[in-house]
């Protein structure tokens, strides 16, 4: 993508975008956009994802930012359209890009916080261009985008209403967002062996957003023609300890401010004990469970459709008992 292209796509107030997103590390209490609760360390964050990247085995620890991609690129093959000009929000290696090729997509910016998910990035049949940017300040002007789409990324947001505002504000007018995030229940095993054990929830499980929450989100944020639906992932390991090093190569470690930051040996293995007891399979393996949220929202145009206005309707549900059936004489 050439220099010019990029010049129009980036907002005039880029300046304020690189402060806010590589600066100093946010407050606690108050949101990196001044709006909410900071419950991530977002530094620690992109330090993760950066370590994780930055690994010569790293690739082997991708297997759900791939699976979770390809159900993401097959929602968009589901929309029977070609969309000029892309943008895919927290892209990592482009676990979603490899998967579209031109006859839907033309030309993808792929952005993401951790530059070095963004040079270890996969090939892909597509023109990209990577940007480095955070997801809860978006440098695009409005209006630029026809389609952005974001794979297991946008739970790491401290302003998730925001980082889904921006989303629109990018889009243009009937442009989609078509997004996938872990949902509130991942990971609920451990979850519940960890409780077994300290009495109480220990936060080595990040907070993640609700099913329920998700709608009113995405159309307080100004997108209509929702559609929320949820798919589960369940990954079996041999133990504890392995789930929890597969989860650090795939940078999805907790940075939740109030994390703990270390777990005591007997403490893991009481836990370890726990979660085969109540979840081990027969063959001594262990489940843990992902649960992905998959979300469509489109941005308003006039040409959309709309639902009537209510008491417009030329006929009541009590009038259909009086539509006669067509006798057999008729139907022959």
């Amino acid at each position: 993508m050439s220099s010019g292209m990029w010049r129009r796509l980036l907002r005039a107030s880029r300046p304020r975008w690189n402060r806010v997103a590589f600066g100093s590390e946010p407050r606690r209490g108050a949101s990196a956009a001044g709006r909410g609760v900071n419950v991530f360390n977002r530094v620690m964050k992109r330090k993760q994802k950066n370590w994780a990247a930055a690994r010569e085995e790293g690739h082997q620890y991708q297997y759900l930012r791939d699976e979770v991609g390809g159900r993401v690129a097959d929602r968009v093959y589901d929309i029977a359209r070609t969309f000029p000009l892309a943008l895919d929000v927290g892209s990592g290696r482009s676990h979603i890009a490899e998967h579209l090729n031109q006859d839907v997509v033309e030309r993808l910016v792929l952005m993401d916080v951790s530059q070095n998910s963004l040079r270890r990035r996969g090939s892909s049949l597509i023109p990209t261009a990577p940007l480095l940017a955070d997801e809860e300040f978006l440098p695009f002007r409005e209006n630029t985008f026809h389609l952005v789409m974001s794979s297991l990324s946008l739970h790491w947001t401290n302003d998730l209403p925001g980082a889904l505002r921006e989303i629109q504000r990018v889009l243009k007018p009937d442009g989609v967002f078509i997004g996938a995030m872990v949902g509130g229940d991942s990971l609920y095993e451990l979850q519940l062996a960890e409780t077994e054990r300290e009495g109480g929830f220990s936060p080595r499980v990040s907070p993640f957003t609700a099913v329920t929450d998700l709608g009113h989100l995405l159309g307080g944020a100004g997108f209509n023609m929702l559609t929320v639906d949820i798919d589960e992932v369940q990954v079996l390991y041999p133990g504890i300890t392995e789930v929890m090093t597969d989860l650090q190569g795939m940078g999805e470690s907790n940075c939740s401010w109030n994390r703990r930051s270390l777990l005591h040996r007997d403490s893991m293995l009481a836990a370890a004990a726990i979660y085969k007891e109540l979840y081990g399979t027969e063959g001594g393996a262990i489940p843990a469970t992902f649960q992905i949220l998959h979300m469509i929202g489109w941005k308003p145009h006039e040409s959309q459709a709309r639902p009537l206005k209510r008491g417009s309707a030329t006929a009541s549900f009590g009038e259909l008992s009086k539509i006669s059936r067509p006798t057999n004489s008729s139907a022959a």
